[in-house]
Order: C-alpha cells, then sequence, then structure tokens
C-alpha cells in the first residue's frame, strides 16, 4: 500500500509495536476487509514527521497512539490529540497496549462507575486486558475487589494484582458466591466487558449500584432483564471508548497511567509477543520498506 501522508493535525509514526487487544479481534471476525483499509487500534513507534498544525510533538519522539484503525501497518498516520509521549523506562510493547486497556478500566472504574475507597466492585472477565487493569486501579482506590476467572490457574496472579476474591465461573454459581461474600448485600460497582452476564451483573449489584458495561465479547443479544434493576433503583451506564480518548481529561489520565507504569507502579502484563518472521524482515529490506518491530498481545 502506499505510504500513509502526514495530516496537518496529526503525526506520522514509524511503527515499532502493535497491540492486538480483544476489540481487534471481534473487528476482524465481525467486519469484511476493504482493499485498502487498513485494521487495528493501538501502535507505538517513532515520529517521523509532524503536520503543520502541531506543536506538542516532534520527530524523533517516542509516542503511542489510538484511533478507529490504520495500526496493522508499518506506518501510521493519526492525529496528534490520539497520541501520548512514551515515558523514559517504558518498553515500546507495554506502551502499545496500555492506553487501551488501562484507559477503559479507569473510565469504567471512576468516571462512570464513581467508585470510592471501601466500596465492593465485581470485574466481569478478571484475566482479560481491561479487568487486569480495573483489578489493580481498584485496589489501589482503596475498592475491594471481586473477579471472575476461567479456571484456577489465573487466580494467584489477579490476587498478586490486588483481588480480593476470585470466582471461577464454571465451576460455581457466581451471583451466589458474590452474595456468600458480600454477606448478601450484593456489590457497589460491576466492570462488564462480556455482555452476555448481563443479567447477573445486575443481579449481583445492591440496591442503588452501578453496572458499567463496556463490551459484548460474549456476543449476546443484549437484551437483559431491567425490571429488577429499576425495582432496586440500579443504574446501568454504557462506555465506549472508541470516542473518549480525545478529551482532555481521558488524555490526561492515560498520560498519567502511562507515568505510573514507566515508575512500576502500573503492571502492563502482556500475553505473547510475535518477532516479525525473519524471512518476512529480509523480503521488506530488500524492498526497502519499513517493517514493524513487534506485534503483541494483550489478553
Amino acid at each position: 500500500m502506499p505510504d500513509p501522508a502526514c495530516p496537518p493535525d496529526g503525526v506520522l509514526i514509524r511503527v515499532e509495536a502493535i497491540s492486538i487487544e480483544g476489540g481487534d479481534v471481534i473487528t476482524r471476525a465481525a467486519l469484511p476487509l476493504e482493499p485498502g483499509h487498513v485494521p487495528g487500534y493501538a501502535a507505538a513507534g517513532e515520529v517521523l514527521a509532524v503536520g503543520a498544525n502541531v506543536r506538542d510533538r516532534h520527530v524523533g519522539q517516542k509516542v503511542t497512539s489510538f484511533d478507529i484503525d490504520g495500526s496493522h501497518a508499518s506506518l501510521r498516520a493519526v492525529k496528534a490529540s490520539r497520541t501520548w509521549p512514551v515515558p523514559a523506562g517504558l518498553g515500546m510493547a507495554a506502551a502499545a497496549a496500555l492506553p487501551i486497556s488501562f484507559g477503559t478500566a479507569h473510565h469504567c472504574l471512576f468516571a462512570r462507575g464513581a467508585l470510592t475507597a471501601g466500596e465492593i466492585v465485581l470485574v466481569q472477565a478478571g484475566a482479560g486486558g481491561v479487568g487486569l487493569a480495573a483489578i489493580q486501579l481498584a485496589h489501589r482506590a482503596g475498592a475491594r475487589v471481586v473477579a471472575t476467572v476461567s479456571g484456577p490457574e489465573r487466580t494467584e496472579r489477579l490476587i498478586a494484582l490486588g483481588a480480593d476474591h476470585t470466582v471461577n465461573y464454571r465451576q460455581v454459581d457466581v451471583l451466589q458466591e458474590v452474595k456468600r461474600l458480600t454477606a448478601g448485600d450484593g456489590v457497589d460497582l460491576v466492570i462488564d466487558p462480556v455482555g452476555s452476564t448481563l443479567d447477573g451483573s445486575l443481579a449481583a449489584l445492591k440496591p442503588e449500584g452501578r453496572l458499567v458495561f463496556v463490551g459484548n465479547a460474549g456476543g449476546s443479544s443484549l437484551a437483559p432483564n431491567l425490571w429488577p434493576a429499576l425495582q432496586h433503583n440500579q443504574t446501568l451506564l454504557g462506555v465506549f471508548m472508541g470516542t473518549q480518548f480525545e478529551k482532555p481529561p481521558v488524555h490526561r489520565t492515560v498520560s498519567d497511567m502511562l507515568e505510573r507504569a514507566a515508575q512500576g507502579e502500573l503492571e502492563m502484563i502482556i500475553a505473547e509477543t510475535f518477532p516479525l518472521a525473519e524471512a518476512a524482515r529480509a523480503h521488506a529490506c530488500a524492498e526497502n520498506r519499513t517493517t514493524i518491530g513487534r506485534v503483541i498481545m494483550t489478553p
């Protein structure tokens, strides 16, 4: 494909690492790729060119980026407002993966979920990218964290990150276990990126509790029974992060979390790393093309 042009309000990035996350997988499975379209949300790399209207980025700067497409390529043109400088001490793989997972988790917990110290939060799909971030952030905020998992082998990691309890949904009834852990009261907040678990998430809430719905990884028809929620004065909040990252408060929050990750306060967990095949690299060099250095897969 032709190299993308640097937009006046953006930057051109030489991609060093891309992050493949749940949204990428769902999008690739659900939507046909049109000729000339480059998919992919997240990528980190070096700024090669800066648009005429951009004042806060410079050539040679390391940045990470988010957009609704364009990351699965050697070069990425993206608006500067959708990029963040990568702080010293943070690897490019972690920088590529952090904005979506931690940005989403923070927005769900605090901007939408209004979580406060001492409250109890249930994190559905605790071993997923958003779940791992939400556990860390909620724990550091002084909340009590309950997380669902698909197997006992993941429990140790989640407890180390700050989960107080894990619930293996393949072995026990999640609602019954949550009620047991909360002495029958239920939780104050649920973070649900699964979708097919919405009925159970609502049932796990205490009266006047909040449910933040942030995805449909389970492929549900999304038709929860809302009558009990009405009767118990509960709140259902939707989050679609694709429209949020450019908003100044969200952008600043991601910058702060990149710094905290660089200082070791937050752990960016990478499931697998896939170096570019040497054969592909050799072919690209023969064609005098820039190549992607790493592809990373988040949980």
